[in-house]
């Protein structure tokens, strides 16, 4: 199930609905930073996201839709200025593609509600998983935990 944060309360509430605007939706609704990097592809410059050096315990959602992804329990430092996890949360609406810009071959992280892109996937991440999901902070929302 996704989840969509809620503009009255500030955390997530279930809707596992598609999410889709035009693009003149999309930039009234985000920031210019939050719009080239998650409608366009962009990615924000290592170390100056606001989410790169964050200890703070929560979710992570997608800026544009809400969808719950990442859990602050599953964040660590990869030292690439980036904010990285080793796993989304149970259930995320994330997809992969395969990703051919800039001369090289990755696997690109996407928002499955609303395709909105948040990154990329690499396989050099510690335990358990392996995984190094390294996304932008611009394409992320934070919402700290109440416990």
């Amino acid at each position: 199930m996704s989840l969509v944060c809620s503009s009255v309360s500030g955390g997530f509430a279930a809707s596992p609905d598609r999410v889709e605007k035009t693009e003149e939706e999309w930039k009234a609704l985000l920031t210019p930073e939050q719009f080239a990097v998650a409608r366009k592809k962009g990615t924000e410059r290592a170390f100056t996201g606001i989410y790169w050096d964050h200890h703070e315990k929560g979710i992570y959602g997608c800026v544009c839709c809400g969808a719950e992804l990442f859990s602050s329990a599953d964040k660590f430092d990869s030292g690439s200025g980036w904010p990285s996890f080793t796993r989304t949360v149970e259930g995320a609406p994330v997809t992969e593609n395969r990703d051919f810009s800039y001369g090289m071959i990755r696997t690109e992280v996407l928002c499955a509600r609303c395709d909105a892109h948040l990154g990329h996937l690499f396989s050099d991440g510690p335990p358990p998983t392996g995984m190094r999901y390294c996304i932008n902070s611009a394409s992320l929302r934070f919402v700290p935990s109440t416990e």
